[in-house]
């Protein structure tokens, strides 16, 4: 007897054709969705439905929002702009309610998504039906607008290159490597469509500390507590007597109420730079916090005594390295540079002291901001600016 085998999902040389594919995943998750209340008010939370709301857990927090962004960041642009007469007046008509949607579907999830897992635990055996058959038929009514006038807009419009571009940008999303040739002019392209939608947090001005020292000190506590990868790596940002801007990446040894200190050679390219225009600006970035901190001000030297107490708490091989070690300084080779160092190790032993070209810089913040990345790139941004009293006034800034 012969059977239906389940039709393949498309290719992503189809990108119009994955769009649908998902459309189609999602509808399926909707009809569980809408059918999970009136299975709690039966059974309660059984094991049927703890599966039930992991499912739709899984595929709307790990799926439903890269379609989202699919659409926002490459299929909606694109369209922008190859769109002209009446299909860019539909466009304009439908593009604005597309992107309402996303917003208000996405809050909609949040009030599911605590819900949902409390029934996935087994904590709960209670659902809120009539919410969930909002969002069913906003999500619902969505999709009907998107494949009767946005997918047809995009298959007649969208060349062969603008399709395999769509395409790609969709692999990217999802982890995908396109296959194609590894070439400078393709990875340089594909690089335009590298992009993540950030979405695990929120930050309002209500929420924040009226001290931004607090503030920082909660979120790198936060930072440490995630295990991000060196929470203490920030970018220092300086610039040279044109006026020329310089990074670089070092470690934060020391904050309080002062500011933010580091240590370094003070004859390094940084340390001159600052020496001529004191001033700095410094950035945090915790990718797996999808955080920014954004800090601006002068800089001045850190006294000798807490020099000398940070230099002598470090390994006797980095204080070696610091001796011998003229930074930013050209050499010849690696081992002219290893000699410098054992000469450093035979004059000195365990007991190097701080030479006198090496200590802390501590910025001075005139300015702090907080950055927490939001779906759709509308990130959260919050600023304190230092006044004149030294007291901080704090602001929202746009994205």
């Amino acid at each position: 007897m012969p059977h239906d085998l389940p039709a393949a999902a498309p290719g992503f040389d189809q990108p119009i054709a994955v769009l649908k594919h998902c459309h189609d995943r999602i509808r399926k998750q909707l009809d569980t969705l809408q059918r999970l209340p009136a299975h709690l008010a039966a059974h309660g939370a059984d094991e049927q439905a703890r599966q039930a709301a992991r499912a739709i857990i899984k595929y709307f927090e790990k799926a439903a929002h890269l379609h989202h962004a699919d659409e926002e960041e490459n299929l909606l642009p694109v369209l922008r702009l190859v769109a002209t007469g009446e299909d860019a007046a539909t466009l304009d008509a439908l593009e604005p309610g597309i992107l309402a949607d996303h917003e208000a579907m996405h809050t909609m999830w949040q009030h599911l998504l605590e819900q949902l897992t409390a029934v996935a635990s087994g904590s709960a055996d209670a659902f809120d039906g009539a919410a969930a058959q909002v969002f069913a038929q906003r999500y619902r009514d969505h999709m009907a607008t998107e494949e009767a006038h946005i997918a047809p807009m995009a298959k007649r419009l969208f060349n062969e290159a603008q399709m395999q571009q769509l395409g790609e940008a969709m692999q990217l999303r999802r982890g995908i490597t396109p296959e194609q040739p590894a070439t400078m002019a393709s990875t340089g392209d594909a690089v335009a469509a590298l992009r993540k939608d950030y979405g695990q947090a929120t930050l309002d001005a209500a929420d924040v500390a009226a001290d931004p020292f607090v503030q920082f000190n909660a979120w790198f506590e936060q930072a440490l507590a995630a295990q991000v990868n060196e929470p203490n790596a920030m970018s220092v940002a300086t610039v040279d007597s044109d006026g020329r801007p310089t990074s670089r990446i070092v470690l934060i040894k020391q904050y309080d109420a002062r500011g933010f200190t580091w240590y370094t050679n003070y004859a390094s390219q940084k340390g001159r730079q600052l020496a001529a225009n004191p001033h700095a600006a410094l950035l945090f970035f915790w990718p797996e916090l999808e955080r920014q901190i954004r800090i601006e001000g002068s800089v001045e030297r850190t006294s000798a005594e807490e020099s000398d107490t940070y230099f002598n708490s470090r390994p006797v091989k980095s204080r070696l390295a610091a001796i011998a070690s003229e930074q930013s300084a050209p050499i010849a080779s690696r081992a002219e540079l290893e000699a410098h160092f054992a000469q450093a190790e035979a004059q000195y032993g365990d007991a190097p002291p701080r030479p006198a070209h090496w200590g802390g810089f501590r910025l001075v913040p005139a300015r702090i901001e907080f950055w927490q990345g939001r779906r759709s790139r509308f990130h959260d941004r919050i600023v304190y600016t230092r006044q004149a009293d030294g007291s901080w006034v704090t602001e929202r800034i746009q994205p």
